[in-house]
């Protein structure tokens, strides 16, 4: 018998060898070699971004809109992105949407920008970054519940499932924020979020029903430049706004990041991830967004993280991965611009 067989040096060759897997499979996150990796490996660096980049939007409007109106704050932030992303289609040669695509484009602007960022921005103002993106995640369980009323197919029972674990989940969290509903504002926050959920479920129904015959890109352009003037419109109809002269430069920081990294950079990393892995890989964003939001807003910004909402934060992302299995969902949207 081989006496090295003895020892275990076979056994343990093996093991170096699953280690060895393991730090190569890590390796693929590294931006200093990424140039040189496949597409595969670019598009899990792509999925890293939006992960750490989407929770950090969350925090990022919750320290503009302490020295701004919300509403003015996402109106400027959609006007700049959408100038950026209609500037790049035009100097491209990119032919104009005919006139009967406008109709989806309108509506899409006004249910996933001008009603869910504008809420979500507003709602800001009154509740915790880490409480928002939570609050965010749990779109996919409305369209359960639309499903249950709007359609006459069956609701799958894991879908059923993953929908009263999350809303447990919920619970769990508003428990520990029991004391706060006596406050009007937070009381406003908290529907704030809720119905930009909706808006986003919503939007997000309409999109996959008929906006797949225009470019996606040039509209989501179109759709955040609409919005950002009738947001600026009402601001100023309203009075809700400042001169932007008064803007102090810590909100016009919080604009430059939105725009930049919220709007430009992460969506883009979020198309080439969604190009090259799967929908259930890419889904993974829509639960790292919450625990980054959650976690940056402890350390930066001192908010409430309790064992009690950190388990109904766990419970919560659970039941919207239950949902998202039965029906196989992409975590969402463009998530960003639900923060």
């Amino acid at each position: 018998m081989n006496p090295l067989k003895k020892t275990g040096w076979f056994d343990l060759q093996k093991a170096l060898s699953h280690t060895g897997d393991s730090f190569r499979q890590l390796a693929v996150l590294n931006p200093l070699t990424i140039r040189r990796k496949g597409s595969r490996a670019k598009a899990v660096f792509a999925l890293s971004l939006v992960c750490f980049f989407w929770g950090t939007t969350w925090l990022a409007s919750k320290q503009g809109v302490r020295y701004m109106p919300p509403l003015q704050l996402a109106g400027i932030r959609q006007i700049l992105a959408g100038l950026c992303y209609v500037a790049y289609f035009v100097w491209r040669g990119e032919k104009w949407p005919p006139l009967r695509e406008w109709r989806i484009i309108l509506l899409l602007g006004f249910l996933n920008f001008f009603l869910n960022n504008g809420l979500t921005t507003w709602a800001m103002a009154y509740i915790s970054a880490g409480l928002g993106a939570i609050i965010g995640a749990i779109f996919p369980l409305w369209l359960v519940v639309i499903g249950v009323f709007g359609t006459s197919g069956r609701i799958p029972p894991r879908a059923i499932l993953g929908l009263l674990t999350g809303f447990a989940g919920v619970c769990v969290i508003f428990y520990e924020h029991l004391q706060d509903f006596w406050h009007s504002g937070f009381r406003f926050g908290i529907m704030l979020s809720l119905a930009a959920t909706w808006c986003w479920a919503f939007g997000s129904i309409y999109t996959k029903r008929y906006a797949g015959s225009f470019n996606p890109y040039f509209s989501l352009g179109l759709q955040m430049l609409v919005s950002g003037i009738c947001l600026l419109g009402l601001c100023s109809a309203t009075r809700m706004s400042i001169p932007l002269a008064a803007i102090p430069w810590q909100s016009w920081l919080s604009i430059g990041y939105l725009v930049v990294f919220g709007s430009i950079i992460a969506f883009i990393a979020y198309l080439y991830a969604l190009q090259n892995l799967t929908t259930e890989q890419t889904s993974l964003y829509a639960y790292v967004n919450p625990i980054v939001a959650v976690l940056l807003g402890w350390l930066l910004f001192g908010e409430r993280l309790t064992p009690v909402i950190a388990l109904g934060g766990a419970i919560t992302l659970a039941g919207v991965y239950q949902v998202n299995r039965a029906y196989k969902l992409p975590g969402g949207g463009d998530k960003e611009e639900t923060s």
